[in-house]
């Protein structure tokens, strides 16, 4: 019997995949449990027709990332900072304050788990950061650390 998975079932498929079971495992532990509904037509058409829509919306959240990374690669960030003579920070620059540093200065709005920062900043300069927006998009952004 062809079935259509509606979570992921440990040894037999993962949520959306249609498979062959035995025609008393799905009626006896597949349907009882609703990780599986029997695949006819309107199933599969519905089916077809909610993988189109999450490739349509990934398409979209895509294309969105990519305008993103556009605007935070052309701007390079200012964040200031109390600094002593050799150009050592009092403190450190963190992720949570670049987020703030792009929130004022673009109104982009980036999650702090967004931002890949080895470690804090420690001294003045100019750093590159990595910022993921998407699955397979990330911006290489420019900040300024500058002293007070």
């Amino acid at each position: 019997m062809k079935v259509i998975l509606l979570q992921d079932v440990k040894g037999s498929g993962k949520k959306g995949d249609v498979i062959n079971s035995s025609d008393g495992y799905a009626r006896n532990f597949l349907f009882p449990k609703k990780l599986a509904v029997e695949a006819t037509a309107a199933n599969l058409t519905e089916l077809k027709n909610q993988k189109d829509s999450v490739a349509h919306k990934r398409a979209v959240n895509h294309d969105n990332s990519e305008k993103l990374k556009e605007r935070l690669e052309a701007q390079t960030f200012t964040i200031s900072a109390k600094s002593g003579d050799n150009g050592k920070l009092f403190g450190a620059v963190t992720s949570i304050d670049l987020v703030k540093a792009i929130q004022e200065q673009s109104g982009i709005e980036v999650e702090k788990k967004k931002v890949v920062l080895k470690d804090a900043i420690k001294m003045l300069g100019v750093y590159e950061i990595t910022v993921k927006l998407f699955e397979d998009v990330s911006a290489k952004v420019k900040v300024e650390i500058k002293g007070l």
